[in-house]
């Protein structure tokens, strides 16, 4: 695509994006004419207003993100967590995993390559928490949906969660429970090339980013937003504030709990969890909810036993999931 071509799109995106609501409302209320009120009527206007409000910031910031991923790559990635030391590592390895990409499912692979260069266990866990767990397609919807004070409240305890987990799994000297074929894999340090891309390439470079991850998780997005229109329109408020709204104790750990069987992505999960903070969720419990979907869910657990025994991923779970109920009882308790 011509340089020129993504200067004009960005003013249309903006128009667009904008004028979102007045476009809902005119296709509900003037077109198909349906009676204000109605929970059909709620739900069918919170999807036509949602799918494009989450495409148009979804393309946006994947494509920008994708952009600045062309100076990465999985080799660098590695290097730059060679020789340093265990919490310097836990900290650099949390934050290359918001900036690289790599889901919990290709994250993975590289547990292999980091174990051969020596980093420390727990600083591969840290940035295998972090990888699925803080992405730029979770900080851009929460940002959308909620605001950015929010988006940096989730960006900021995810970091926590993967830093402290890290260290605390290092600390445990766990590595007689992973699996013996990962130590005798040989490593493969040559004929690696790196590329260089001029600018023009890295604007294609962020093209492609678009179509690859947008082409993958659109279905989530359908979904997630279906089941967020039909909670917003028909489940009473009433119910959901009862058993997992503020003032009970249990609330966190019951989010948590429903969260791990379910298989989604930030894209997916997070307009269920806007509708659920609509209907009386507190945050805390709403972010554990969401964080143990993204980064405690039972796909990603079965690819860890590909390399772990279940000794160390029943240690993984647990530590996790204390973090993350830390953070669901102390942002209930702040009432942010």
């Amino acid at each position: 695509m011509k340089n020129y071509l993504y200067i004009i799109l960005l003013p249309v995106w903006i128009v667009f994006y904008l004028n979102l609501a007045a476009i809902a409302d005119f296709l509900v209320y003037d077109l198909i004419q349906l009676e204000p009120e109605k929970h059909l009527t709620e739900s069918i206007w919170f999807f036509i207003y949602e799918v494009p409000k989450v495409m148009l910031l979804l393309v946006l910031i994947v494509f920008a993100v994708g952009v600045i991923r062309s100076w990465f790559s999985p080799e660098k990635t590695r290097k730059a967590l060679e020789g340093k030391s265990l919490f310097a590592g836990n900290v650099m390895a949390s934050g290359l995993g918001i900036l690289t990409p790599f889901c919990s499912c290709s994250a993975i692979p590289l547990f292999l390559g980091f174990v051969e260069a020596g980093i420390p266990l727990g600083v591969t866990f840290s940035f295998l928490i972090a990888a699925p767990l803080i992405n730029e397609v979770a900080l851009i919807l929460l940002a959308g949906l909620f605001g950015w004070k929010v988006a940096v409240i989730y960006v900021i305890t995810g970091l926590s969660i993967a830093v402290f987990a890290g260290f605390i799994l290092e600390k445990l000297k766990l590595q007689r429970y992973v699996a013996e074929w990962v130590f005798s894999v040989k490593s493969n340090q040559t004929g690696v090339i790196e590329e260089t891309f001029n600018f023009n390439d890295r604007l294609n470079a962020g093209l492609e980013s678009v179509k690859e991850i947008v082409g993958k998780i659109w279905i989530y997005v359908l979904v997630g937003i279906a089941v967020g229109a039909g909670a917003h329109g028909y489940v009473p408020e009433d119910y959901l504030a009862s058993i997992m709204g503020e003032g009970n104790w249990y609330a966190v750990p019951l989010a948590i709990l429903l969260g791990i069987p379910l298989y989604s992505n930030a894209a997916g999960i997070i307009p269920i969890v806007s509708v659920l903070m609509e209907k009386g969720v507190t945050l805390g419990t709403a972010l554990a909810f969401m964080m143990s979907v993204i980064g405690l869910s039972l796909p990603e657990i079965i690819i860890l036993k590909k390399v772990l025994k279940w000794q160390l991923i029943t240690i993984f779970i647990v530590v996790v999931a204390t973090g993350i109920t830390l953070v669901g009882f102390l942002f209930n308790l702040i009432n942010i």
